[in-house]
């Protein structure tokens, strides 16, 4: 009981370290490594050039698609995985349910060859 305890408490003061507005250095003789947590979307709720802001099913594709984008953005800067256009809540809430859906089909069809 009292490690399950300890591990939450250690677990939770990890996590707060990821907190927007916390920063992490950690620096070693050889390098410097920064971490900074992400900032507030300064184009929250501001339409894209087509008058859109993208919702939660928008997010939900853009989700899907993040696995094949992050591998096109390596050879095409212009191709982006998360619209910035979007109204915060529902659409990151779609697109993690999106990413998750990948993996959950991923998992079960390689747990199938197995």
């Amino acid at each position: 009981m009292k490690k399950t305890l300890i591990s939450i408490v250690i677990l939770l003061l990890m996590l707060s370290a990821c907190a927007p507005g916390s920063d992490l250095e950690v620096t070693t003789p050889e390098s410097t490594v920064e971490l900074r947590s992400p900032g507030p979307n300064p184009q929250l709720n501001e339409p894209a050039e087509g008058g859109r802001i993208s919702g939660f099913v928008q997010g939900l594709w853009h989700g899907i698609i993040a696995p094949v984008m992050v591998v096109g953005s390596f050879f095409n800067p212009a191709m982006q995985m998360y619209e910035v256009h979007n109204n915060g809540r529902d659409y990151n809430l779609g697109f993690l349910i999106g990413v998750a859906f990948v993996f959950l089909l991923l998992g079960l069809l390689g747990g199938r060859w197995r």
